[in-house]
């Protein structure tokens, strides 16, 4: 699901806490880091200082559907 659809006003973000980014690939794969800095770079853009966070970037030999990544993200809301 998407972060707006489950808090409804992005303006609840008061910052993102973590991001793990779990990337498709064959095991000589060493650079998970680098596909998810675009995620990364999305998260700055969009909140700012709020946005930068704290992040982990994983192989995996298989994602559900065939998906080629799967980002999972703690962010702490304003009440």
């Amino acid at each position: 699901g998407s972060l707006k659809g489950a808090i409804g006003d992005l303006d609840r973000v008061e910052r993102v806490v973590k991001l793990l980014g779990m990337v498709r690939c064959t095991p000589d794969f060493g650079n998970t880091p680098a596909v998810m800095n675009g995620a990364s770079d999305l998260l700055v853009a969009v909140f700012g200082e709020r946005g930068r966070h704290a992040r982990s970037a994983v192989g995996m030999y298989e994602l559900p559907l065939g998906m080629p990544v799967e980002v999972e993200m703690v962010v702490a809301l304003r009440d």
